[in-house]
């Protein structure tokens, strides 16, 4: 049986720590979840991010379930879609994200988009507050929130998000992003972090990775984890999920860090969080 990684835990805000390497599930089939999750945590993953968006909850839930391990070892990211946003609509969809798991509690409920023309996000996070108070959600936080939304959450409420989860990959670093989350206590989480397999043909990554002898999707999740970002790669692949997890054998060097730097072109592959809703 091949060795489990261990893998590094990143402190939080409010005292919880997060695994920095955990397994997405975006647009995996709610029939394939269970056998996608049980192969994640099978491969050494404890780290699972889900969404009610993603329609996929309850497969997280029984893969979970099926594996065997204590819940309490596995930590658990769902997610409010946006045209639930407000505080009551927050609370419900919350409900509703637990009865799906089959869970008591999750580890880290985030607002999935601050949606800004429909003013709801500063609502929003008041009921995540409610939901921390009650001990239904560990840690709460924000996805896709620029500095301004989260500048404002700052002036009208009363505490900080644990975690920013924000589209991020080498054309798209978040290097304003990050400094911000970092001076005040915010852990950057990155979606998308090999911008959907699309930056993975790129030539100089390819170098990268002969150099070190891995893959391109390692080189770009090892650079992640070196920038102190937690990393949430997705993949159904059996041999990916295993090579996604296992980054922790090499490290890149100030070259190879450069190298990566000088591709950032500001390219996104979601929309801008001003856009949605």
């Amino acid at each position: 049986m091949a060795l489990i990684p261990e893998i590094p835990l990143i402190p939080l805000n409010d005292g919880n720590r997060i695994p920095q390497l955990g397994y997405g599930v975006y647009k995996i089939p709610e029939s394939e979840t269970p056998d996608a999750v049980l192969t994640a945590l099978d491969a050494g993953y404890r780290h699972i991010d889900t969404a009610a968006f993603y329609d996929n909850e309850r497969g997280v839930g029984e893969g979970i379930r099926r594996s065997g391990i204590d819940r309490d070892e596995i930590f658990v990211t769902t997610k409010v879609w946006w045209d639930r946003n407000g505080y009551d609509s927050t609370l419900r969809s919350f409900d509703e994200s637990l009865e799906r798991l089959g869970f008591e509690t999750v580890d880290l409920f985030l607002i999935h988009w601050p949606a800004p023309k429909h003013d709801k996000y500063v609502d929003t996070w008041r009921a995540l507050e409610r939901i921390r108070a009650e001990g239904r959600a560990r840690s709460i936080g924000v996805a896709n929130f620029h500095i301004h939304h989260l500048e404002r959450l700052a002036r009208e409420t009363e505490s900080v998000p644990a975690v920013n989860q924000v589209e991020l990959h080498p054309w798209l670093p978040q290097s304003d992003v990050r400094a911000y989350d970092a001076s005040h206590g915010i852990v950057t989480e990155a979606w998308s972090p090999l911008a959907r397999g699309r930056i993975l043909g790129n030539e100089p990554l390819e170098a990268l990775a002969r150099k070190h002898g891995v893959t391109p999707a390692q080189i770009v999740i090892r650079w992640q984890l070196q920038l102190g970002n937690v990393v949430i790669p997705k993949s159904v692949t059996p041999e990916r999920i295993r090579q996604n997890l296992d980054v922790f054998g090499f490290e890149l060097d100030a070259d190879d860090l450069a190298v990566i730097a000088g591709l950032e072109t500001g390219e996104r592959t979601g929309k801008d969080p001003d856009d949605l809703g």
